[in-house]
């Protein structure tokens, strides 16, 4: 894979962290002052896919949803598995793309 391509994928991680690290702290802002809410479906959704460092740094830092019991457990958990996939994609791109087409082989087309 390309250095250049991995950059790519590694820039729009992390912007698309920083999303929703701002969509939790405007949750945050909104409990505060009993405005609007994010539904907390949708913070799950964000976080699952790929926004668990943004939505655990904001976790954090905020205090925001430290409380509740599917965000205490899931975010530390998804910010450890995505960021430890994304340092393993970064450090070994190719070996991750070979592995990952190992499994698409084996993977029963039904």
């Amino acid at each position: 894979m390309a250095s250049e391509t991995i950059l790519t994928v590694a820039a729009l991680a992390a912007l698309y962290n920083i999303v929703v690290f701002g969509i939790y702290a405007f949750d945050k802002l909104a409990a505060r002052e009993g405005g609007w809410r994010v539904r907390e479906s949708t913070l799950i959704l964000l976080a699952v896919a790929g926004g668990g460092t943004g939505a655990f740094v904001c976790q954090r830092l905020l205090r925001h949803k430290t409380r509740k019991p599917p965000f205490r457990l899931l975010l530390p958990i998804l910010f450890v598995l995505q960021s430890t996939l994304g340092l393993i994609l970064l450090l070994v791109p190719d070996q991750v793309i070979a592995a990952a087409g190992h499994l698409v082989a084996l993977a029963p087309l039904h």
